[in-house]
């Protein structure tokens, strides 16, 4: 049996975790899937938020041998703080044992970039072994994309849209995000619509100089009226400060408009956030201010994208480009974790026969997405009220919920339950740090 080649799109969380995987497979190095990477950036990315590992996901970084450089580069964070605006802190909810709950800040908090980073290179590795061993390993492919792909039952046939080469694979993986042009290309532009569901929460991430005197271990988060919020959070390793400000707006069209590929510029999605925050009071003109000038400014629309089966012949989504579950849920790096684990080891245990592997795969995340994907928007927007009373209400109801710790017994019915987390074993390697 010849090896499966295999084309994942997109080099962020998802796809350098599959990669990996497929490579820990216990068939002989000969036999391992034949993998390409394909990267639309010219570049490592390293842009992002900060992101949590929990529950299943520390396993899989565990059974990848990174648990350790992951913790040694976490950002930090103790726990959350509100504040009010002359940033006294006035609830506080500690960071969180993920097998004793789910609160706002997880056991592992790390950057986007840098953990994107860590998965590649351990990807690399893996490759570099296999390749000594005798088998294909890993073509990574940066600034290129695909703009055709074309099934006949055997093969995805596919044409890279800058290089021109034409090429076939046994399967192809979009793991290309919430926007994924592969989602786009195997089922449709016309059903984008219903597959990517918008919350009408925007918003916007960066990272600014740290101020040592007020900027400390906590994340600190202030909301005001008019269904805004401004965080601050912790990014030791790099001395900085990250800062997250969100709305809840499904009033103004401008917020969905700047956030659509290729409609607008970094300039125009800055200039609405300062519009919408420089009057909002606590640190707002400090933020606001150093996201003028920081080049890593990151803008998002937060999704949904909720699908009835996640393949289509022999293309099949993996992470947020088929089940984001905005990061609202804190579980979205978790969900692209566990599905690379699922889809190689799908892949491994049924070798040739790609169908029973997605079937697999399906079967296997399915539980654990719908789980995720549960996210409470009715109380999201009554705890980001439109007025100034609103906002006096729910910092009261905060407050108590911290200082009783009722809100402690509501983060632990957040948590998936025991039975979407079982990790198959397929017999993939673990491996030693």
């Amino acid at each position: 049996m010849a090896p499966l080649e295999i084309l994942i799109v997109g080099c962020s969380i998802a796809g350098p975790s599959l990669a990996s995987f497929l490579l820990l497979a216990p068939q002989p190095a000969s036999q391992k899937p034949r993998i390409t990477v394909l990267e639309r950036s010219s570049g490592f990315r390293t842009q992002g938020q900060n992101v949590d590992i929990r529950s299943v996901g520390a396993q899989m970084i565990r059974k990848l041998g990174i648990e350790k450089e992951v913790h040694a580069s976490s950002t930090g964070e103790k726990g959350v703080q509100w504040v009010t605006s002359d940033n006294r802190p006035w609830a506080s909810i500690e960071a969180g044992d993920d097998d004793k709950g789910h609160t706002p800040t997880s056991d592992i908090e790390i950057m986007r970039g840098r953990l994107s980073r860590i998965l590649y290179e351990k990807s690399k590795a893996l490759s570099d072994r296999v390749q000594q061993q005798g088998g294909a390993g890993i073509e990574y492919i940066f600034g290129d994309h695909l703009d055709e792909l074309d099934q006949d039952g055997a093969k995805v046939h596919v044409h890279f849209a800058k290089s021109g080469s034409r090429r076939a694979f046994d399967l192809v993986v979009g793991a290309d995000g919430v926007q994924s042009l592969t989602r786009r290309m195997a089922w449709g532009v016309e059903g984008e619509r219903e597959r990517v569901r918008p919350l009408g929460v925007y918003g916007a991430f960066f990272s600014i100089p740290r101020r040592p005197e007020t900027d400390t271990e906590w994340r600190r988060c202030y909301h005001t009226a008019g269904r805004r919020v401004l965080m601050l959070r912790p990014d030791m390793p790099s001395n900085r400060t990250t800062a997250f400000l969100y709305t809840i707006n499904d009033k103004d069209p401008r917020l969905a408009q700047v956030g659509i590929d290729g409609r607008s510029s970094m300039g125009e999605q800055k200039a609405l956030i300062k519009e919408y925050f420089e009057d909002a009071g606590w640190e707002s003109q400090r933020i606001v201010r150093e996201m003028m000038a920081t080049d890593d400014f990151y803008y998002v629309s937060m999704e949904q994208v909720k699908m009835d089966r996640w393949s289509k012949g022999r293309v099949v989504l993996l992470g947020d480009a088929g089940y984001c579950a905005t990061p609202m849920s804190g579980l979205g790096t978790t969900l692209a974790l566990f599905g690379a684990y699922n889809l190689a080891g799908s892949l491994a245990r049924y070798g040739d026969d790609v169908a029973a592997a997605l079937d697999e795969y399906e079967t296997r995340m399915r539980p654990f997405v719908t789980k995720a994907q549960d996210v409470k928007l009715g109380l999201f927007r009554f705890m980001n009220p439109e007025s100034a009373w609103g906002v006096w209400l729910v910092d009261r109801f905060i407050r108590f919920m911290t200082w009783t710790r009722i809100i402690n017994l509501l983060f632990l019915f957040k948590k998936p339950p025991k039975e979407t987390e079982v990790v198959e074993d397929y017999g993939l390697e673990t491996v030693k740090e």
